[in-house]
C-alpha cells in the first residue's frame, strides 16, 4: 500500500486513476483546481485539496507532498487550447515548468515513484519527423521537453514514467466531453468530410489502469504510448451520426488534398488574431491522414492494462451530450 498524490484528481484521467487507486488498496490525497466541480464524488477516503498546482507555493505543494510515496500528474493544457502567439512558450508555461517544478519537489519530500500523463503526440514527433512535429509545433515539442524534465528531475533517486495517451472515451460526473465537437459537426449542414487515417484509443478505466499500472511496477525513464483500439475517423464520425440520429453514410472519406486549403484557411485566421494553434492545422490534418496508432503489447502486459469495449465507450460519450445539450446549460 502506498500514499498517492493525483494532481488532477477532480478531472476526467485523475478522478478514474483516483478510484482505480483505492481499488487496489492505495491512500490516496487528490489536488485540484479550487473550482471544484459538485458532480464529482471520491471514494470513502480520499482526501481532497483544492489548489491550483501552477500558483501554489512550493510551501503549498510541499505540504500537500508531505509523506507520499508516488504522484501521478494528470494536470495540463491539451491542443484545444489556442493561445496567443507563440503557442510553444503558452505550453512551455502550462506544462512543462509546473511538472518540473512538481517533480522537483516531489524528489525532495521523498517521494520514489512519479508518472506523468502525457501526449501520443510525443510519439509521433519522434515517430514521423517529417511532420516537424518536434521543430515547428509548440504542442508536441513542449510535451516532450514536459518528458525529459520530468526524467532528470526524478534521476538517481525518483522512478519517473510517462503515459502516452491517444484518444480517451468515458465520462466523469457531469462535465461535458470534450468529444462534444465531433457531435456538433456530424449536426452541421451538408456531408460530413473526413480524412482516412486512424487513431489510437483506449477507454478512461484503461488509462486509468495504465497510470497505477505504470506507477506500481513502471522502469524508470519509460515512455508508454498505449493503445486498445484503431479508431479511424470515418468510423468516429459515423457513431456521431448514429448517437443524433443521422444516416452515417454522410460520412464521406476525402483525399488530403480536399482538406488542406481548409487548414490553411484556419492556420492564417489564427495567425491574423494574433493566436497560435498547438500543433498547425495543416500539419493535423496530414497527421489525421495517416495511421497513428500504436500496438496494444507490449504495454498492456507490462502495465496491466485490461481489455475494455472502446466503442462503446465512444456510443456512451456521444450519447451523453445528446442527451445533455450545450445550449440547455
Amino acid at each position: 500500500m502506498s500514499n498517492v498524490l493525483v494532481v488532477g484528481g477532480s478531472g476526467l484521467l485523475g478522478f478514474h486513476t483516483v478510484v482505480e487507486l483505492v481499488a487496489r488498496g492505495h491512500r490516496v490525497t487528490s489536488l485540484s483546481l479550487p473550482p471544484a466541480a459538485t458532480d464529482v464524488e471520491f471514494p470513502a477516503g480520499v482526501r481532497a485539496l483544492w489548489e491550483d498546482v501552477t500558483t501554489a507555493t512550493d510551501d503549498e505543494l510541499t505540504a500537500a507532498l508531505d509523506g507520499m510515496d508516488a504522484v501521478v500528474y494528470a494536470a495540463g493544457a491539451d491542443e484545444r487550447t489556442v493561445p496567443p502567439a507563440p503557442a510553444a512558450h503558452f505550453f512551455y508555461e502550462a506544462n512543462v515548468l509546473p511538472t518540473q517544478r512538481l517533480a522537483r519537489l516531489a524528489r525532495a519530500a521523498g517521494a520514489t515513484r512519479f508518472v506523468l500523463l502525457g501526449s501520443y503526440t510525443a510519439e509521433f514527433a519522434e515517430r514521423w519527423p517529417e511532420l516537424g512535429y518536434r521543430a515547428r509545433h509548440g504542442y508536441p515539442r513542449t510535451r516532450l521537453a514536459q518528458e525529459e524534465v520530468a526524467h532528470l528531475e526524478g534521476d538517481g533517486a525518483m522512478d519517473v514514467m510517462v503515459l502516452r495517451l491517444p484518444y480517451i472515451f468515458g465520462l466523469v460526473g457531469e462535465r461535458r466531453p470534450l468529444w462534444q465537437f465531433v457531435v456538433d459537426r456530424v449536426q452541421g449542414p451538408g456531408p460530413v468530410a473526413v480524412l482516412g487515417g486512424s487513431t489510437s484509443s483506449v477507454t478512461v478505466r484503461q488509462v486509468a489502469q495504465a497510470a497505477v499500472g505504470a506507477m506500481e511496477r513502471g522502469t524508470h525513464g519509460a515512455r508508454y504510448a498505449i493503445n486498445a483500439y484503431d479508431l479511424t475517423y470515418v468510423e468516429l464520425y459515423r457513431l456521431a451520426c448514429e448517437a443524433v440520429g443521422r444516416d452515417p453514410d454522410d460520412v464521406v472519406q476525402v483525399p488530403l488534398d480536399a482538406m488542406l486549403p481548409y487548414g490553411e484557411q484556419a492556420d492564417a485566421a489564427a495567425a491574423a488574431a494574433g493566436t497560435e494553434h498547438g500543433i498547425h492545422v495543416v500539419d493535423s490534418l496530414r497527421f489525421q491522414d495517416r495511421d497513428a496508432v500504436s500496438d496494444w503489447e507490449p504495454t498492456a502486459s507490462e502495465l496491466g492494462i485490461e481489455p475494455d469495449d472502446v466503442r462503446a465507450a465512444v456510443r456512451e460519450t456521444f450519447r451523453w451530450c445528446v442527451e445533455h445539450p450545450a445550449d440547455a446549460a
